[in-house]
């Protein structure tokens, strides 16, 4: 099954709402798949795109510098961060 690219660029405006409303807190791929309803490899695919295109960065350590082993949190760039900022 095909996606629109109206339909991506919709779901990828949902994952970036999703991420500034959850700062300061860094969610996971699967708790944003989860919250968008969507599948967590497509919402991963997407994210990468956005990180591709300098809008959110991939956390792969925790907080005592221990690597993800599998898992991946996602950030938005302080640029866009701010930009939602301001139109809110």
């Amino acid at each position: 099954m095909r996606i629109s690219q109206e339909k991506k660029d919709k779901i990828t405006e949902q994952i970036l709402s999703f991420l500034y409303h959850s700062f300061p807190n860094y969610p996971f791929t699967a708790t944003i798949a989860r919250e968008i309803a969507r599948d967590e490899e497509f919402i991963k695919k997407l994210l990468f795109e956005l990180k591709d295109k300098g809008l959110v960065i991939p956390i792969k350590k925790n907080q005592k510098g221990d690597i993800f082993s599998r898992r991946i949190k996602w950030k938005l760039v302080n640029k866009v961060y701010e930009v939602y900022h301001q139109k809110q």
